[in-house]
């Protein structure tokens, strides 16, 4: 049993093939086809030279495709955002309107009771110690108007 432990381990990793192995092989490969072209030395640098060139420019128009298409989409969000905010600042000033308009409402009819109550205080000082039917028409005040005046 003993002599099994002592036996050194192998591990074998294995990895599935993948694009990258792929691409380097067929570029080895590319390269020793272009060694082995029955072609001139001069030929095959400037077919190198001619397939370089074209893989820049290949690569430089995605770059300005991509950057165009950020570019986009960076206005169109600009354009989302500022149409949002715009209409959140709208929003608000009318609620702030709104507000206002409230309060002086509200101030309003605050001061048309307090003018009621204190003409009602009066009138009841004036006619201290009188019966009701004694009190004159003028001092009454009108209760349906007021009810109106504080209607919802």
């Amino acid at each position: 049993m003993r002599e099994r432990d002592e036996l050194p381990y192998v591990v074998i990793e294995r990895s599935s093939g993948g694009l990258g192995p792929f691409v380097i092989g067929a570029l080895l490969g590319a390269g020793v086809a272009l060694l082995f072209a029955p072609r001139s030395g001069r030929e095959t640098r400037q077919g190198i030279t001619d397939g370089v060139r074209r893989m820049k420019e290949g690569a430089e128009d995605a770059v300005r495709n991509v950057q165009q298409s950020v570019n986009d989409a960076i206005d169109g969000v600009r354009t989302q955002v500022v149409g949002r905010v715009d209409a959140a600042r709208d929003a608000f000033d009318a609620g702030r309107e709104a507000a206002r308009e409230s309060r002086a409402d509200l101030e309003r009819r605050v001061r048309e009771a307090r003018a009621g109550f204190d003409a009602g205080v009066q009138a009841a000082r004036r006619n201290r110690g009188q019966p009701v039917d004694a009190i004159s028409e003028a001092d009454a005040v009108d209760v349906d108007s007021v009810d109106d005046d504080f209607a919802l």
